[in-house]
């Protein structure tokens, strides 16, 4: 059985129902026919009755043109000045910018001076500096401006929080966290990589395992040392960093573009690492997969003396939000955008604090490991 319900579950958020839509849905644009826009907002839209993808817009026409084609989007948009048309479009309400991480703070400040709400990928800038600027920017204009760092919105981290938060397991002592994909996946050509475009392990993976021990600790650390393997003198592909947060709490974040293989003579590839674990005064919760917790995900909760269990949260609990077991990540986060966007409370919502807070972190692992901030837009609003 379940075999049977992990396909299911696979298939439907794969290839999500179609809703009715309401009579005046949000309509949404996207800047940029990125690889990342189908997963994250093309087919959580399909099955949001109050949302609408309207226009896409890439600087090739042909892209643009065959990515609408592909996905049923009515407007395209093309050409050097391909996102500010679309900005300049009046049937849209928002933007969902999913843009390399140094052209995030440009489209974003042009975005909401078109007086459009914006979803922006993480991480949502350069650096501190700059996301501080977009935030007290949206502010200004009464926008809603969200950092999409999916894992904040699905109910596999609430429950390890919830977990910790009860109470049983003690205070929190030691934490680690990692992200590290094998390095088939990314050649050294790889725009991750490119400097001038906000390039690097830390700003592509840190996000997850940083936020995700910042959100269970309900802390920020100090970042007391780290250590890069660099491939350029400003671009990181292996980052591990020693943070403390309050409480003499101690913890190792991990970032890796090139992962070791393993087993006899390394024959083998290791794929990808995606693991968390909290150490508590009496016991300890490891979540497996915290990042993509929609696919699958395992909670092991390890009382000290007593009995080990796993558990699993694909939909909050009852009465504490809407969802299904097969809603991507991806999907609560635009159930809480729409919520937000349309005057009500989301159920989870990250706020700019938050996102600041994060950069600030990233910032100084970046200063600790002797590498140059990312560099700020050169971008100066009018």
């Amino acid at each position: 059985m379940s075999l049977v319900s992990s396909v299911k579950r696979f298939y439907k958020t794969n290839y999500p129902p179609t809703v009715e839509k309401s009579s005046n849905p949000l309509r949404f644009g996207v800047l940029g026919a990125a690889n990342i826009a189908p997963n994250a907002i093309v087919k959580p839209m399909r099955c949001h009755e109050d949302a609408v993808l309207v226009a896409v817009a890439a600087r090739d026409k042909g892209r643009a043109d065959a990515f609408a084609q592909k996905w049923g989007i009515p407007r395209t948009y093309g050409g050097s000045s391909a996102y500010q048309e679309l900005l300049n479009d009046a049937g849209i309400d928002a933007v969902y910018i999913p843009l390399p991480n140094g052209l995030h703070y440009e489209w974003t400040m042009k975005a909401l001076a078109a007086g459009k709400h914006v979803l922006c990928e993480k991480p949502i800038s350069n650096n501190e500096e700059e996301v501080r600027k977009m935030f007290a920017y949206a502010a200004e204009k009464s926008l809603v401006l969200l950092e999409s760092w999916q894992p904040h919105f699905h109910p596999a981290l609430h429950r390890v929080k919830a977990i910790l938060d009860e109470g049983s397991l003690g205070k929190i002592v030691k934490m680690s966290a990692e992200f590290g994909i094998s390095r088939m996946f990314l050649p050294e050509d790889d725009i991750r990589y490119d400097f001038s475009l906000g390039g690097g392990m830390l700003m592509d993976m840190g996000p997850y395992p940083i936020n995700c021990l910042r959100f269970l600790a309900s802390s920020n650390p100090t970042v007391e040392s780290a250590e890069s393997i660099n491939l350029s003198d400003t671009i990181d592909r292996r980052v591990e960093a020693h943070l403390t947060f309050p409480g003499a709490v101690t913890a190792t974040v991990i970032t890796d573009g090139a992962l070791d293989s393993w087993g006899p003579l390394k024959l083998f590839p290791h794929f990808i690492a995606f693991h968390a674990k909290v150490e508590c005064e009496h016991g300890s919760v490891e979540v497996s997969n915290y990042i993509i917790a929609s696919m699958w995900h395992s909670i092991k909760v390890s009382p000290k003396g007593g009995k080990v269990r796993v558990e699993k949260a694909y939909e909050p609990p009852a009465g504490t939000g809407k969802g299904e077991d097969w809603w991507s990540a991806y999907r609560y986060t635009l159930e809480a955008f729409v919520d937000k966007v349309r005057g009500r409370e989301p159920h989870v919502w990250r706020t700019a604090e938050d996102s600041i807070d994060e950069m600030h972190v990233i910032d100084a692992i970046y200063t600790k490991c002797g590498l140059p901030l990312r560099q700020t837009s050169n971008y100066q609003p009018s």
